[in-house]
């Protein structure tokens, strides 16, 4: 956790384009907007599309840097550069399939193009990462479905012994 004692957050954009500085990171810039309640953006980057980049980058931050959330925007689709749900398996250790399972159910009552997305969520050592469509519009939506169970599930993960039932 961050000294203030909300929760270190990392944003990972994955672009190709965004990576060139050939198009804006909005995505990235909503979600730092809907996570600041919930903690501060300590790190924040734009990388390309690639496996090898994506992994490097989510291992340093889960194991160097100690964040305690990782949310990735990109990637998540069908295009043949779309690995992000790739490299986030290489890197966690569990999934979380109820948050992924969530949002596309949610997502799935706006655009039947929401089946096709191959987003994850899951677990390495006491870090949630969570990966979010590209699109802003997609970002807010599914941020918005997981956001209310974000809380409870970083403090369990870091040992919370309180029960969770009221």
């Amino acid at each position: 956790m961050s000294e203030a004692g909300k929760f270190a957050i990392g944003i990972l954009t994955l672009s190709d384009k965004g990576s060139r500085g050939e198009r804006e990171d909005i995505s990235g810039q909503v979600i730092r907007e809907m996570v600041a309640p919930l903690g501060s953006v300590l790190q924040y980057q734009i990388v390309a599309d690639d496996l090898d980049q994506i992994v490097a980058k989510l291992v340093d931050w889960v194991d160097a840097q100690k964040l305690d959330l990782i949310l990735t925007t990109g990637g998540t689709g069908m295009s043949p550069r779309d690995v992000t749900p790739e490299a986030t398996l290489r890197v966690i250790d569990w999934q979380i399939p109820g948050m992924a399972e969530a949002m596309r159910a949610t997502s799935m009552q706006i655009t039947p193009h929401a089946m096709l997305s191959r987003a994850l969520a899951g677990v390495r050592g006491q870090t949630m990462i969570i990966n979010l469509p590209g699109s802003p519009k997609g970002v807010r939506e599914n941020l918005a479905v997981v956001l209310p169970a974000l809380e409870h599930g970083l403090l369990k993960l870091k040992g919370d012994p309180s029960d969770c039932a009221q």
